[in-house]
């Protein structure tokens, strides 16, 4: 069974309000779609990421780089292909934008060979868990917001039934950011899973200071706490001393820069992104490397990916949304078998592959190639 070629799909649809962290903004949801087709009329139909400013780039590798390298290949030969492709990040580039169009191209490789054999993804990788829980990205920086907004914002996530909610800090004092990290807890109470996150937003020494004053809110992990200039020695340090795990990974874009974390100490949880790392066949690498060294693994967003890789491994913790429905119509409406939330948890989709159905209408209105 051959890859006969492959179609890519730029999706940009604009957002209300900025849903912005500590070091970026955010005001629209962006996303590339993938179908790779074989001679036998088998065909991905998958998205990945979330690259706000060049997903036409993205189109652009796949279709004009990528595609010669694996189109006449045999499906199921997916190391072969992703060396051939990886092999395109060797010149002087934009290595990190060819990575995630990798990533495209591997996870339509996956799930049509998931399709060819009638399993979904989570069986081929392992089938540990058939749910796993879901936690929502929030506590989003917006003007005028007030205690009273961030205690909404967060009974808002605990009401739609998820389980847990990643925080967003980094973007004021840590004083500052402490409260807000109290007034949340307090929303939610003491029973609410609730982690934190700086988008390596803080130097060392204030990202210890920041996780003294918030021990006592029983926070889950704290994510991405340092600057990226010195950032896996800078996470030592705050790892050595806070009792907060660490959590970090989703900024790498190799397994090897995973190695270098677990080397230098710097990590109790991995939250590798497949759509960032090149896929499932660089995201497995990673998965075992954590499984040897004792740690256990998240998922940064994409959890139309993430429920088939954190569901079929034993060190798997949590999947990513954006429990807002504002901030994420792709998730929310775009893709229209999403599993419902239960209990906290989501099922890994059943159908083959990753068992993705897309809305037609809504990716016509927005795709932009």
């Amino acid at each position: 069974m051959r890859i006969e070629g492959i179609e890519a799909i730029a999706i940009d649809i604009p957002l209300k309000r900025n849903f912005g962290g500590s070091t970026y903004d955010v005001l629209k949801r962006s996303t590339v779609i993938t179908r790779l087709r074989t001679a036998e009329g088998i065909q991905s139909n998958v998205y990945n990421g979330d690259n706000r400013a060049d997903g036409l780039e993205i189109v652009r590798l796949i279709e004009t780089e990528l595609a010669p390298l694996v189109v006449g290949q045999s499906v199921f030969a997916y190391e072969r292909a992703w060396q051939a492709m990886f092999e395109r990040t060797i010149p002087n580039r934009d290595r990190k934008l060819l990575l995630e169009a990798i990533a495209c191209v591997d996870c339509a490789i996956w799930d049509v060979i998931g399709k060819a054999t009638g399993r979904t993804v989570h069986e081929l990788l392992g089938g540990y868990a058939d749910e796993v829980p879901l936690l929502s990205i929030g506590g989003y920086y917006i003007d005028g917001k007030t205690d009273a907004d961030i205690a909404s914002e967060m009974l808002l996530y605990k009401k739609a039934g998820i389980a847990a909610c990643k925080f967003k800090v980094g973007g004021l004092t840590p004083e500052e950011d402490a409260h807000r990290v109290r007034v949340a807890r307090d929303a939610v109470g003491p029973d609410y899973t609730l982690a934190v996150d700086a988008n390596r937003g803080w130097t060392a020494p204030d990202a210890i200071r920041f996780a003294r004053l918030v021990e006592p809110c029983d926070i889950a992990w704290f994510e991405e706490p340092c600057r990226w200039t010195d950032e896996a020695a800078a996470m030592a340090r705050v790892r050595a001393a806070t009792s907060i795990p660490i959590n970090a990974g989703q900024s790498e874009i190799t397994v090897e820069g995973i190695r270098r974390l677990i080397d230098a100490g710097a990590v109790d949880i991995v939250n590798y992104d497949a759509s960032e790392c090149g896929g499932v066949t660089d995201w497995r690498r990673a998965a075992a490397l954590c499984a040897a060294s004792g740690l256990t693994m998240s998922h940064h967003e994409e959890s139309q990916i993430a429920l088939h890789l954190i569901g079929a491994i034993p060190h798997g913790i949590y999947v990513e949304c954006f429990g807002d429905p504002a901030r994420d119509p792709v998730w929310h409406q775009m893709w229209t078998n999403r599993p419902p939330v239960s209990d906290g948890k989501m099922a890994v989709p059943r159908g083959a592959g990753f068992g993705i159905e897309l809305d037609d209408d809504m990716m016509a209105r927005y795709r932009v190639n």
